[in-house]
């Protein structure tokens, strides 16, 4: 049997555990379909293990890394989940006050990709928090299935006000100089675009390939954005030329990227959908932008 690659794997495959990993197929389906792949060799349990994250081997930055202090906290969401925790990460060795970034989850809560990107982040010079939205339901269960069958049972505003919540956590900290951006992932890239509507005092917002606001919203924001989008990703880059419309319409200070070739979920180095051509400039990008703006 030929070693499995995502150049080699049928890009069918890929499109459906898209539609596994937003819930537009249960589990059950989503087997049932992949097993029309599993020919040639190939069974479904080779494909299933292939298309699922992998955090084990994917992670970049360990919690105990000698250069961080990283750990959970536990903050206040009076509007959202109540008392909400999170991963705050920032270099051992502070000299002066840092800027803030607020990382965001996709749809399936603070998982070892996410903490990962929090601390990557915090190695570049800022204190970093992760927060958990599935926490007022116990948190992440350690597996993304459940995850994301745990997030459907919470409004999702709600959990906007969580991550309102931790904006508000990191601007009031003794090692934050008040300048706070957020990053966000799917989900994520949601909530990173709607903090920017929401919150006159932020100072950045960079979502990665995430649904967009209302033409009505988008007029709100006062923060500059840096906007990622994966080119193939037809679901979420729909909504892009309307978004664009609004921006220019209020002069909302913006810049945009559209990686060629490469899938939603391009950054996220666990699952096979990663490209590390793409996810490696859009995070130069990302962090310059936030060097820049938060400083």
């Amino acid at each position: 049997m030929k070693k499995l690659t995502k150049e080699n794997l049928n890009p069918e495959i890929f499109d459906l555990y898209d539609k596994y990993a937003h819930n537009k197929l249960e589990r059950r389906q989503f087997i049932e379909k992949l097993s029309l792949y599993a020919v040639g060799g190939l069974t479904v349990s080779s494909l299933l293990s292939f298309v699922m994250p992998d955090y084990e081997n994917s992670v970049t930055i360990r919690q105990d890394d000698s250069r961080l202090t990283s750990d959970y906290v536990l903050y206040n969401s009076p509007k959202g989940g109540g008392e909400i925790r999170g991963l705050l990460s920032k270099p051992k060795k502070i000299k002066k006050k840092l800027p803030g970034i607020v990382v965001v989850h996709e749809n399936r809560g603070l998982n070892p990709y996410i903490e990962d990107v929090g601390r990557r982040a915090a190695l570049e010079g800022f204190i970093t928090i992760a927060p958990d939205a599935l926490w007022p339901l116990g948190g992440y269960p350690g597996n993304d299935d459940d995850g994301r069958a745990l997030q459907r049972k919470r409004d999702r505003n709600e959990m906007l006000e969580d991550f309102i919540a931790a904006f508000n956590y990191l601007s009031t900290h003794e090692d934050c100089n008040g300048k706070i951006g957020v990053v966000g992932f799917c989900f994520g890239g949601w909530i990173s675009n709607m903090m920017a509507t929401k919150l006159p005092d932020l100072s950045a917002a960079v979502p990665f390939y995430g649904g967009q606001p209302t033409a009505e919203e988008t007029a709100t924001i006062k923060a500059p954005l840096m906007l990622q989008y994966a080119a193939l990703d037809e679901r979420v880059n729909a909504g892009w030329p309307a978004y664009e419309e609004a921006l220019k319409a209020n002069d909302i200070d913006y810049q945009v990227y559209i990686y060629p070739d490469v899938k939603h979920g391009f950054h996220n180095n666990s699952t096979p959908r990663y490209d590390e051509d793409a996810a490696s400039l859009a995070w130069k990008r990302t962090m310059d932008f936030f060097k820049e703006r938060l400083r």
